[in-house]
């Protein structure tokens, strides 16, 4: 039986607080050893186990009644995470309302909108330079002076607690920033701490591991070590200089992040975001992602989370492959038992290839060769993030559908970062190796979708065509099997940001074009129905409505690809009992048209014509045929 089973049996007990934490531990004990001792020798870590047993009855005694209380009533109302009513937004405090008390000031914009579940992106302490955007962390719980204090944090998730928002925040497992404490008292020579991070004498082990090691920003930070003249040693730091990674393989360091994850889950945070975890585990002769070690970890964790804060759950950022993301899931006796959200970045990137190919043969493949999730997990649907877009599709099927996978992935390089005069898009090169032709691609939606080259050339027509490819990307993410996630400022159709050419600190990361502040002038002329940003946020705040009065959105594991034999097209059914909801979506600038009679073969559309929820109207299935205008999208229920 899968664990959040059991622990939801383990809440109707009737038992009080202290008890059902014995439960939940002895139901988790086997699993929990087994984990342990396959990354730590029995025989040398008993003693580290123990320790561990001890931390979980103190990490559950500190947490606040409050959120205990609120484990249980999670516990009790089964996964909440899969709910159709959890609609999501992703936003830096800064650049949306100052600080975290300017953000819950607007609250009542979230709920117009129909937010209600936040990702803030780093707000802890970091480096006064570079920082990688916060993911360089000096501290995992103080918050940085310029967001305001703890105490800020906490009433704001008080407010969110009150507002039925849900908040997720970061919990940068794979590495620290070199301001870190741990990092000073190594640079010191504390021995202790140096066996934290990944630190050589020479550079005889790196030059090994260097073999295989693949690097992350090939422009910016090439390679994976660095030499620390103060400690006359070489530190392993894959992502850049400034950010070293931790050494897993010392239990110690597990103990201590275990304690900093319950400690930030204490706050009132309800799903952490696990950064960069496929990095987690480091071996001489691999690439050092996706390793069963770091699935043993990343389990570890999160056993030891529901054990002690039940209510919370973690979300797997894990931008990889297709076939590895599911994994981070849990296969066969983790199935189930890791990460209980993950990042569907597959599907992004294919939307983003259907809007430069106009085509969704690709798309269709790759979803196919997908494996199920467990029933218990769910997707995080988007179309843009804080990133770039990654173009990691599976070679074989390109190959397979009759196209070179290296001009493939040159051409959608070409379409989306200004090298092709006939593509609306205006987006930026990010990572670019000249090397191997890799690269990928960074912009804000509207700016990728044509809005931005539309006013600056005063294009009506094309700015009505982005508005429409905008609403049906998002579209998409909302019917999809998950739970959808807006980027801010996306819901407004807002442009690139060039001003990070001006910052120093930034310049070098053509990722903060997508960075931009909110634009609340534009917002507060919403109510002017003839301005595209209007159309934008009044179509999605439909849609979202749609969605959350519709129990067939819910994440059951209900989704189902619908063939039409029309390339430009992609449809997917969502059902449940006796009902259900066809979504179809026309990637192509002119009008398609499908074979309508499979449609009435659908049990739900065997008696009358269906409603449209997106357009509110009827469609006409008589005739045989159905018309699907230039970027439109369907939602087709029984009337």
């Amino acid at each position: 039986m899968n664990q959040a089973n059991l622990h939801r049996l383990l809440s109707q007990k009737g038992k009080d607080s202290k008890e059902l934490f014995d439960l939940r531990l002895a139901t988790n004990l086997t699993l929990i050893q087994k984990q342990f001792f396959s990354l730590y020798s029995e025989e040398r870590h008993e003693k580290h186990f123990q320790k561990l047993l001890k931390l979980l009855a103190k990490l559950y005694l500190d947490r606040p009644e409050e959120l205990r209380n609120q484990d249980l009533e999670r516990l009790k109302s089964g996964n909440w995470y899969q709910s159709e009513k959890l609609v999501g937004m992703q936003l830096y405090v800064e650049h949306f309302n100052k600080d975290l008390k300017g953000l819950q000031e607007k609250i009542p914009y979230f709920k117009k909108l129909g937010i209600n579940f936040l990702h803030l992106m780093p707000i802890t302490t970091r480096p006064k330079g570079e920082s990688d955007g916060g993911y360089a962390v000096n501290s995992y719980l103080q918050v940085d002076k310029k967001y305001g204090s703890k105490e800020d944090l906490q009433e704001l998730t008080t407010a969110f607690r009150n507002n039925g928002i849900y908040l997720m925040l970061d919990f940068v497992v794979n590495h620290t920033s070199n301001e870190f404490s741990w990092a000073k008292k190594a640079i010191k020579g504390d021995k202790k701490y140096q066996g934290y991070y990944y630190t050589f004498e020479d550079f005889t082990i790196p030059e090994e591991f260097e073999k295989t090691l693949p690097e992350v920003f090939p422009e910016t930070s090439p390679g994976n070590f660095t030499y620390i003249p103060e400690m006359e040693k070489w530190v392993m730091t894959v992502f850049n200089s400034y950010q070293w990674d931790l050494n897993y393989t010392n239990p110690d360091v597990f103990l201590e992040m275990l304690t900093n994850l319950v400690k930030l889950t204490d706050l009132g945070v309800d799903v952490v975001r696990f950064d960069a975890l496929a990095f987690l585990w480091k071996k001489i002769g691999t690439i050092s992602q996706n390793l069963p070690e770091a699935h043993n970890l990343i389990a570890l964790f999160r056993m030891c989370l529901q054990i002690v804060a039940p209510g919370t759950i973690l979300l797997a950022e894990a931008i990889v492959a297709p076939m590895d993301i599911v994994k981070y899931f849990g296969e066969e006796e983790k199935r189930g038992n890791e990460c209980e959200v993950a990042y569907n970045a597959s599907l992004m990137a294919l939307l983003w290839n259907s809007i430069a190919t106009k085509k969704t043969q690709l798309l269709y493949k790759s979803l196919m060769h997908v494996p199920p999730k467990p029933k218990d997990c769910t997707w995080i649907n988007y179309i843009r993030c804080h990133d770039d877009i990654g173009l990691g599709y599976e070679n074989h099927l390109i190959e397979e559908l009759g196209w070179n996978p290296g001009m493939h992935r040159k051409f959608l390089l070409d379409y989306y970062c200004q090298r092709l005069d006939w593509s609306p898009a205006t987006g930026m090169l990010f990572m670019y190796n000249p090397k191997t032709g890799d690269g990928r691609i960074t912009g804000s939606a509207a700016s990728l979708l044509g809005m931005e080259k539309a006013l600056a050339t005063k294009d009506e027509s094309l700015l009505e065509e982005s508005v429409k490819k905008i609403i049906l990307l998002h579209g998409i993410t909302l019917a999809f099997g998950g739970i959808p996630l807006i980027y801010a400022g996306d819901e407004i159709g807002t442009l690139n940001d060039y001003s990070f050419q001006n910052d120093a600190s930034k310049k070098g990361d053509s990722r903060w074009v997508n960075r931009p502040m909110q634009d609340w002038e534009t917002i507060s002329k919403l109510d002017n129905q003839n301005l595209p940003q209007s159309k934008i946020f009044h179509t999605l705040q439909k849609l979202i409505g749609i969605r959350k009065k519709n129990t067939v959105f819910a994440d059951n594991n209900n989704l189902e690809l619908c063939h039409t034999g029309n390339d430009h097209i992609l449809s997917f059914e969502r059902t449940q009992d006796q009902e259900g909801l066809l979504v179809i979506c026309n990637f192509d600038e002119n009008p398609q048209v499908i074979d309508s009679s499979w449609i009435k073969k659908l049990g739900y559309f065997s008696k009358g014509e269906p409603l449209d929820l997106v357009s509110d109207e009827k469609i006409e299935l008589n005739s045989g045929l159905l018309e699907i205008a230039p970027y439109q999208m369907m939602w087709l229920q029984r009337d």
